[in-house]
């Protein structure tokens, strides 16, 4: 799942993209109003966390652009200002969730959780596709209860698709949510990564439709 983070603050940037990669996202990152206007309108985002006080172009402005424009990912804003009509204000703007400075990492990592659950049509926490299950808060996945060794992409590339079940998603879909913006975009590593995961899951429980793209389906007498 690949995230933006709309922040100003370098140490707290830092952090928080840390803590991002090794929940397993992919995360771009913009230090100013300007250029996370600019990335989410142009980027496929899954998600953002979202600063108000970004400089060039405060975040309210940027969520309201992006808004006008059609930009319908969900919007977590992230402030150091606890006022109740700031808080109306970014809601009003089109946020979905909101969290005011300071917080623990945990709690910014659970509401994006639910924000991504949400905008799936995901309600509980573990994603399940027959017998294969995938825990985000651990990310952790396994199949007939059998823990499974992926890879960080090998794991991105299963959430991306468990969140996304029973839909065919293009190759240029899935290069587009599991790669930062400076990747190779003409790569064929995406049939690469199919491949070693169908290794590991089964083979089956992939679809390709040619010229289409991939569908994860339950094995035949499982249900979904």
């Amino acid at each position: 799942m690949r995230i933006l983070l709309a922040e100003d603050d370098p140490d707290l940037s830092r952090q928080l993209k840390a803590s991002l990669l090794d929940a397993g996202y992919v995360v771009d990152h913009a230090p100013d109003g300007e250029e996370a206007h600019y990335l989410g309108a142009n980027e496929p985002y899954d998600a953002v966390i979202l600063d108000l006080g970004l400089p060039k172009m405060d975040g309210v402005s940027v969520l309201e652009r992006w808004r006008r424009e059609g930009r319908a990912m969900p919007v977590l804003i992230l402030t150091a200002r606890g006022a109740w009509s700031e808080k109306v204000s970014g809601f009003d703007a089109g946020a979905d969730d909101y969290l005011t400075k300071p917080f623990h990492t945990e709690e910014l990592l659970a509401r994006l959780r639910a924000l991504l659950r949400r905008t799936a049509g995901h309600a509980a926490a573990v994603l399940t596709s027959g017998a294969l299950r995938l825990d985000p808060r651990a990310a952790r996945a396994s199949v007939d209860g059998e823990p499974l060794r992926l890879t960080s992409l090998e794991y991105r590339l299963l959430h991306y698709l468990m969140m996304h079940q029973a839909r065919v998603i293009s190759r240029t879909e899935l290069t587009e949510h599991l790669y930062d913006q400076d990747f190779d975009r003409d790569s064929n590593t995406v049939e690469v990564f199919i491949g070693r995961l169908r290794k590991k899951i089964g083979p089956d429980r992939i679809e390709t439709l040619r010229g289409l793209g991939y569908r994860l389906t339950p094995l035949e007498g499982e249900r979904a």
